[in-house]
């Protein structure tokens, strides 16, 4: 098995947006881009949730977007939308949103697609030799795609413990019913002691599973689609989530689907990691949160497997202990990355190359 290559260019604690500019500019001078003249090229990001400001910036991208022009292809930015009730759940609430933040194409320079349509429901059924999957439901216009820049901003996660690339092509670059099939293991239930009935977790269900029962709240199992938000959302910690059978199953069925949205371009894919400003939750949670651990760094790589794992070795290696861990010990994103090289999405072995 060959190793992978993964570049690092590495960042001080709390740098500039611009000295990151300038990193991301250095590091796509390094890797390897096989896209065509006139390809249509996907930057797969995230715009966060609406108060979420941890996010990657829009002059990041937009760094992104020049070097693509460059290379005298066409980049557009895609996202889809979320399975959860919020400001990202269909392709005008979302869009709106970007151009909150900035997103906007008279700052970017690229258009935004919404790969899934405006529901959330274009897709394609795309075949794929899983152990979980054997298709993948994967946004449409993510398929039709010549190419991908998959851009993604490492964090904590409240199910997989950890999201980075595998997270952003697998979840983010599926439809609705794709993300419903990743989540439908993990099934929660309420803490009647804990509940105070305050009725949360009801108004942000997706699925409206949840009932009110004897003054509690109820979680109606046939009903559940395991998406974990009325645990994001509980103050009082009255949701419980059965994460050693509900996490392992999310994360192996994270890869396969990364395998499915990457199908059929596997030699025309970027991946970035941008390890700043990493949280314990992901930049789907409607709040600000702290940074967990100091600034890395950028990665790049044409491996989506070695530049997570990549990710957590130099968060380990700068911290003390990796982003997973100090996020949510009791899970493992080894499982992810374990599943995904043994389906043939890249490897975790790799050789890095230092840019300073």
């Amino acid at each position: 098995m060959n190793n992978a290559v993964v570049y690092f260019e590495p960042l001080s604690n709390k740098s500039t947006i611009d000295k990151t500019v300038v990193a991301i500019d250095n590091i796509f001078n390094r890797i390897d881009t096989s896209f065509s003249k006139k390809d249509m090229i996907a930057i797969k990001t995230h715009f966060g949730e609406e108060k979420n400001d941890t996010h990657i910036a829009p002059k990041i991208i937009n760094k992104i977007v020049d070097k693509l022009i460059e290379l005298n292809v066409n980049p557009f930015l895609t996202e889809t939308s979320t399975l959860y009730a919020g400001a990202r759940d269909n392709a005008i609430k979302h869009l709106k949103l970007a151009y909150r933040h900035g997103f906007t194409p008279q700052n970017i320079k690229a258009p935004i697609i919404m790969a899934d349509g405006l529901l959330g429901d274009l897709e394609i059924e795309v075949k794929i030799d899983g152990i979980l999957n054997k298709s993948v439901k994967i946004a449409r216009d993510a398929v039709l795609s010549d190419g991908f820049v998959v851009l993604s901003h490492p964090t904590g996660h409240i199910v997989a413990g950890f999201g980075a690339c595998l997270k952003n092509l697998g979840m983010g670059l599926s439809s609705k019913k794709g993300k419903l099939v990743q989540h439908s293991s993990i099934k929660p239930k309420i803490i009647s002691r804990n509940c105070i009935n305050c009725g949360m977790c009801k108004k942000w269900c997706p699925a409206d599973a949840i009932i009110e029962k004897d003054n509690k709240m109820f979680i109606l199992e046939d009903k559940c689609i395991g998406c974990g938000e009325c645990l994001a959302v509980c103050k009082y910690s009255a949701v419980k989530f059965n994460w050693g059978v509900g996490s392992v199953e999310l994360q192996k069925n994270i890869a396969e689907y990364a395998l499915g949205a990457i199908k059929n371009k596997r030699d025309k894919c970027i991946f970035i990691n941008v390890l700043t400003n990493m949280t314990k939750e992901c930049d789907c949670m409607d709040k600000k949160q702290k940074p967990t651990i100091p600034d890395v760094g950028i990665l790049a790589s044409n491996d989506p497997v070695a530049i997570d794992q990549a990710t957590l070795d130099l968060t380990e290696e700068a911290n003390g202990i990796d982003l997973g861990k100090k996020s949510y010990p009791k899970l493992d994103p080894n499982i992810q990355l374990d599943h995904a090289q043994k389906i043939g999405l890249g490897v975790r072995q790799y050789k890095l190359e230092r840019l300073k």
